[in-house]
């Protein structure tokens, strides 16, 4: 692990999350043009990504892996239903299990470690001091539902997406930490459904091609795309389940705080085909970074500016940054000379 994890700090209340130095140098930002554009931006998942990156490793585990297990414990405490399965995706779940403690334990061995005996399968999370034996495929030998045992040792949130009829279906996953979206509402629904409430991409035939490339993927060859917004605050659980405790927050921001309040919030976004069930696990890994900390690196300040000014109004309003997107503009725009 290139950063070991800090003591537990919070995504809510006092917010007392932060990101280091290093963990601010690594951050993936995703814009690659002065101007925004819609588009689908998959590329392979491609293993061992650049040295210290986010993508170095097939599950990026960072300074906040204590922090965000906290906060999935108390969102799962708050809320149960934010971990679901179909019963036909028990086999997919067991998929993930195999994927997760694979990759994490040959990514991490100073952390993680699995040894198998056949199905006799012994796991070890050195971070959370667990250790538990247990019968691959037999649910009943783990302490609560395969994707909940593994979701809640593995930082961002997991959909396991069943294929058929050459569509894609939300049926399982554990989602504590969604960008205003709730698992509970697509659960069932296919591709398109859950993507509907998307401006403009719809209509330039990016989900067709999506959904095309997807279904086509490949066992042992993921892939990736950024995601992103901005939210109010170090918050990581911005779901509809929670809006009365975080709405009113977009109304908080002021030109003399935007810089803190105002965090960009960056999804990496991976989907990899399971060897026995062929579902896609679809894996949300959530970064964010106030705006005070990412113009500490100028290209990124000009970039996001150029890209800020150039949103479309559609996207503001559908991303709920109409409150504040002006401020974000002139806040960014000391840090581009072309201003």
């Amino acid at each position: 692990m290139r950063i070991s994890p800090k003591p537990v700090q919070s995504f809510r209340n006092d917010f007392t999350y932060s990101n280091s130095k290093e963990a601010i140098s690594r951050f993936p930002f995703p814009f690659v043009e002065d101007e925004y554009r819609y588009s689908v931006n998959i590329e392979p998942h491609a293993m061992p990504g650049p040295d210290g990156s986010v993508f170095e490793k097939f599950l990026d585990i960072d300074e906040h892996y204590l922090s965000e297990m906290a906060e999935r414990a108390i969102v799962l405490k708050e809320n149960p239903a934010r971990c679901l399965s179909m019963e036909h995706m028990d086999l997919a779940c067991w998929d993930m299990i195999e994927r997760v403690m694979s990759a994490l334990s040959e990514d991490y061995p100073e952390h993680f470690s699995l040894t198998k005996q056949g199905d006799n399968w012994h796991w070890h999370n050195k971070l959370l001091d667990i250790q538990d034996d247990f019968v691959f495929g037999d649910s009943s030998t783990l302490p609560m539902s395969p994707l909940e045992y593994i979701g809640r040792q593995v930082q961002g949130d997991f959909a396991i997406l069943d294929q058929r009829d050459a569509d894609l279906f939300m049926d399982a996953g554990i989602v504590t930490c969604p960008a205003d979206w709730s698992l509970a509402f697509d659960a069932g629904m296919s591709f398109s459904e859950w993507h509907g409430p998307v401006p403009m991409a719809r209509e330039e035939g990016i989900f067709e091609r999506a959904l095309k490339y997807l279904t086509a993927i490949q066992v042992g060859r993921p892939v990736r795309r950024l995601n992103w917004t901005l939210t109010i605050n170090a918050r990581m659980d911005t779901s509809p389940e929670t809006y009365p405790s975080w709405g009113n927050e977009r109304a908080s921001v002021t030109p003399e705080n935007v810089a803190e309040k105002v965090h960009l919030r960056v999804e990496v976004q991976v989907l990899d085909r399971m060897p026995r069930s062929n579902a896609l696990m679809f894996s949300i890994r959530t970064y964010l970074i106030s705006l005070e900390d990412l113009v500490t690196n100028p290209q990124w300040a000009k970039r996001m500016h150029r890209a800020m000014k150039t949103l479309p109004a559609p996207l503001v309003e559908y991303k709920g940054l109409t409150r504040f997107h002006p401020m974000v503009v002139e806040y960014l725009s000391q840090f581009d000379p072309m201003n």
